[in-house]
């Protein structure tokens, strides 16, 4: 089971990247700042505007130094077909992970077993492939892109500025604040 301050989970699975198929591994995610985004089957609904949201933002993400894997129940093979028929699905540019066996689904514990399909789960994984943001939402509710941003800005921040949190809605060049007996009861 997936949870903050763990490991992700082992994994080897097929992905369409990029007009091309390849292997990634967990260990190919180390070394970066990871997203894992799951979500329940590809030609759905909420789905493609999900991906195309984070499509959206990939580049901000890349400029933070972050890799964005997409991941569902389906076949590398069906990612492409859906990639080549959805304007929205067409303009991802980060790796879309097929998971037939659900080896990555059960490693972060969002398989619905009766259905074999993933719920919503967004993880921020750090470059050591530790857990630090896990967020799972039920099928008929769509994530922000964008909000997912902010979380790996706050991630990058507390990393390395030891010592100091990030308050509600925190955003990058807000103020701080570094938890002392000080502050007990006067926020």
């Amino acid at each position: 089971m997936a949870k903050i301050n763990q490991m992700i989970p082992e994994f080897k699975v097929e992905a369409f990247h990029n007009g091309e198929f390849k292997t990634v591994t967990s260990d190919d995610v180390k070394g970066k700042w990871s997203i894992f985004l799951f979500y329940p089957a590809d030609f759905t609904f909420v789905c493609p505007t999900e991906l195309e949201d984070m499509a959206n933002q990939y580049e901000e993400l890349q400029g933070l130094g972050v890799e964005v894997y997409s991941v569902s129940t389906d076949t590398h093979f069906v990612h492409k077909a859906w990639h080549d028929a959805s304007d929205a699905i067409s303009k991802i540019k980060f790796p879309m992970l097929g998971d037939p066996t659900g080896t990555i689904t059960r490693g972060f514990d969002v398989m619905i077993e009766e259905e074999a399909l993933a719920l919503r789960g967004t993880f921020l994984a750090n470059p050591e492939g530790i857990i630090k943001v896990a967020e799972i939402h039920d099928l008929g509710i769509g994530r922000s892109a964008k909000d997912m941003v902010r979380k790996v800005k706050a991630a990058q921040y507390v990393a390395s500025h030891d010592g100091e949190v990030c308050p509600a809605a925190w955003e990058e060049g807000q103020k701080t604040l570094t938890p002392s007996l000080d502050l007990v009861g006067k926020i």
